[in-house]
């Protein structure tokens, strides 16, 4: 049997149009990209960071966290993000923008230790450049989907409602 379109759905009970202002299909694996575009944010805004990170407000996670969600479903750490064109990202540029930030935050996990304090991370020499590279992500990626990019990041408790699926 041949399934085409949006006929089928593994999705269950009432089908919501939108993900804030994005079109749920929009892009075929929107939740991945709703995670890239959590993290991204909250590694692109020094003062979000100061003042949830360093301050150590609940429902924010910290940078390990925010790196996860970055690489846990798509392998960032492990191929480009050219691979997912068309189905977490629109185009080259967005992959490019992408692959730009998870290699200067990585390079710093991997300096540093997944486990360092946050004021660790902030420290680091490289951390300016991978706020910067994450911001021209973060930017690009909610322009793209009609979206503030200066608007607060959203608490990880109203992320995982935004992408619940039932």
């Amino acid at each position: 049997m041949t399934v085409q379109g949006s006929e089928k759905t593994s999705r269950r009970g009432r089908r919501s149009t939108t993900m804030g202002a994005m079109p749920l299909t929009d892009m075929p694996w929107w939740r991945w990209r709703s995670n890239v575009r959590s993290a991204l944010h909250m590694l692109s805004d020094p003062a979000f960071q100061r003042d949830c990170w360093l301050a150590g407000q609940d429902g924010y996670g910290d940078v390990t966290d925010a790196v996860y969600r970055l690489v846990e479903d798509t392998w960032l750490d492990n191929w480009s993000a050219e691979k997912y064109v068309g189905t977490i990202f629109r185009d080259a540029q967005e992959a490019a923008l992408v692959d730009a930030a998870v290699l200067r935050v990585l390079r710093i996990m991997h300096e540093v230790g997944a486990d360092a304090p946050v004021s660790t991370y902030m420290g680091h020499p490289g951390w300016p450049e991978a706020v910067h590279a994450a911001r021209e992500a973060h930017v690009h990626l909610a322009a793209a989907d009609g979206e503030d990019p200066d608007v607060p990041p959203h608490s990880l408790q109203a992320l995982a409602r935004l992408t619940q699926t039932a």
